[in-house]
């Protein structure tokens, strides 16, 4: 399966599931300052609309950072990792369990030594961020993995220029698997598109459903569609979007 399928979906078969970071926004040295593409917010709305609400993102940002970047929309949302679910109605479920104290400890000592060092605390996960500093890569991921080493209620995420520290069992491809159980994704082909290492759960998902996983950039993957980067799914989204709304209009009548 390939990208040509979305062609022939009709607005009543697609799901989309849109990893924020690297697929709608490029990435950025600091998680602030993100910028996203003029025309994402506007083709978002559009689809939201023409897929009836069967659009989701699906971020390892908290579900509020989303919001605010994305504004005035506010989407079916998983946030951390799926650790924060916003469902199509608006209710919000959130796993809140604190941070381990050595792991707070161990990585605020390694910033104040190492400048180039960017700590983000999402409250029931923590990011360490090392793109300005890449030669810090196996210091971050030693200091990380030791400071967790005997929790096995944690789980450590290796990512781009990040290590990151979430609750195990929380996925991305869970987020998909519980979001796609509510009606307004029932019956629908799950599309997810992602970019980096924490997104092959969420491919894997949706292709055990029939669906299909796009990468967007370069590395290995499981996904069965490949896009080049941020620019190329912005004008993917917004053609789809002029695409589905004859389909939507012609279901209305």
């Amino acid at each position: 399966m390939n990208l040509s399928f979305l062609q022939t979906v009709p607005a009543d078969g697609l799901a989309l599931f849109l990893d924020f970071d690297g697929t709608l926004a490029p990435i950025a040295a600091n998680p602030d300052a993100v910028e996203v593409h003029d025309s994402i917010v506007p083709a978002l709305e559009r689809l939201e609309t023409c897929l009836d609400g069967a659009i989701a993102i699906i971020s390892g940002r908290p579900i509020a950072e989303i919001d605010a970047f994305l504004a005035p929309l506010r989407l079916t949302a998983a946030g951390v990792h799926g650790a924060e679910i916003r469902d199509a109605h608006g209710e919000v479920r959130s796993r809140r369990e604190p941070l381990p104290r050595a792991l707070c400890e161990a990585v605020g000592e390694l910033a104040a030594a190492h400048p180039g060092l960017l700590v983000e605390n999402k409250g029931s996960a923590l990011a360490l961020h090392y793109r300005s500093a890449p030669e810090l890569h196996d210091l971050c991921e030693r200091t990380v993995r030791m400071a967790v080493s005997n929790r096995p209620a944690w789980q450590v995420l290796s990512g781009k220029c990040v290590v990151e520290v979430k609750p195990a069992g929380v996925s991305k491809g869970k987020a998909v698997e519980l979001l796609i159980a509510h009606a307004v994704f029932d019956g629908r082909t799950p599309v997810f598109f992602g970019d980096d290492v924490t997104d092959e759960d969420g491919f894997a998902a949706v292709q055990a459903l029939g669906g299909l996983g796009v990468k967007v950039g370069t590395g290995e993957t499981c996904a069965h569609a490949r896009l080049e980067g941020t620019a190329a799914v912005a004008r993917l989204l917004d053609e789809l979007a002029d695409r589905l709304v004859p389909h939507a209009r012609n279901a209305q009548q």
